[in-house]
């Protein structure tokens, strides 16, 4: 029996077909439904799994564990310190000597070309949990997020607002025009998606929109997606960002200007909405700011849905786990209804 995802790495989103990228979302929403009533689906029994964690994460390291923990595997963590890409060990020698021990390998860190590599040499499945290009598990969560809200996917407008040349708005950009989502992304001229980008998109769809016009990029959304303005070891470009950026945050003013009374909020965590974290505080005694891309008005109210969408990176990582690497019967994608 063939499995269309076996032996395969899920490395970025332009590597898969829109109707595979739609078959790893309902594959998650059944191992979801599975869990919620205590079936046990241990596809992956007596499997191991490397998980490189070059850069630290609470949701990726906690879906990776748990659901290879559900799906009956065996996991061990390796951080910063114990991967030696590079320094002790070439990567490509990392790769080998791992390959020859795990049956899968998860990447968290930097440089696209490393996660590229461990699967060219490691010869096993290899999942990326986030580089600087792109984000594609979490893609999967968040477009499983909006399937369970609105019933489908199809046809339904996201507007990202904030630094649209990160890896979370390179994969909206690219996984929505996949999955036939009108992708707005809104931001300064400056901070927008790279040409490179914007070109593969248009390999899948010529109705998304890159725009610095608030106005016109949250007419009508249906979602609206935002996240932070730096990430950790960025600290020098906060008061660059906080001045390009402020003109976008997510507040009620930008809920109110959707003119869609159904439109939810999404946010892939983790997010500057108070000053309960000591980056906050310590962004707040440089520039007086309280609150960055998200309002704790917006971040709290009945219409936002980020911990939904957190909680959905487990079963979509599941499924990209049992999917390449479990015992499990795929013979063909699903089209969207």
């Amino acid at each position: 029996m063939t499995n269309i995802f076996q032996g395969r790495s899920f490395l970025k989103e332009a590597d898969f077909t829109a109707d595979e990228f739609y078959t790893l979302i309902k594959l998650a929403e059944h191992l979801k439904d599975l869990k919620a009533r205590n079936i046990e689906h241990h596809y992956m029994t007596g499997k191991n799994i490397a998980l490189l964690f070059e850069k630290t994460s609470t949701r990726t390291r906690s879906s990776f564990t748990v659901g290879a923990n559900d799906l009956g595997a065996h996991v061990e963590f390796l951080g910063a310190h114990d991967i030696q890409f590079g320094k002790k060990e070439s990567l490509i020698d990392t790769a080998k000597v791992l390959g020859s021990m795990y049956d899968g390998i998860e990447y968290r860190g930097f440089d696209q070309s490393i996660v590229e590599s461990l699967a060219q040499y490691s010869h096993v499945p290899v999942w990326n949990g986030l580089t600087t290009s792109w984000h594609p598990t979490q893609m999967l969560a968040d477009f499983m997020t909006i399937d369970e809200l609105f019933g489908h996917i199809r046809g339904v407008k996201l507007a990202y607002l904030g630094d649209a040349r990160n890896n979370v708005a390179n994969s909206l950009l690219i996984a929505g025009s996949m999955l036939g989502v009108e992708i707005h992304l809104v931001a300064p001229k400056s901070l927008q998606p790279e040409e490179s980008i914007v070109k593969i998109a248009r390999q899948y769809s010529n109705s998304f929109m890159i725009t610095d016009d608030l106005d016109q990029g949250v007419e009508g959304a249906d979602v609206l997606y935002t996240d932070i303005w730096a990430s950790m070891g960025e600290e020098d470009l906060w008061g660059k960002r906080i001045k390009l950026l402020q003109p976008y945050q997510l507040n009620a003013q930008a809920v109110a200007k959707t003119h869609n009374p159904n439109t939810i909020v999404l946010h892939d965590l983790p997010a500057f909405h108070d000053l309960k974290t000591s980056m906050a505080q310590d962004v707040f005694e440089k520039f007086g700011i309280k609150e960055m891309e998200i309002t704790d008005e917006v971040f709290n109210a009945p219409y936002a849905h980020q911990f939904q969408q957190a909680a959905n990176r487990m079963h979509t990582i599941k499924a990209v786990m049992a999917a390449s690497l479990g015992n499990l019967f795929i013979p063909q994608a699903m089209s969207q209804p």
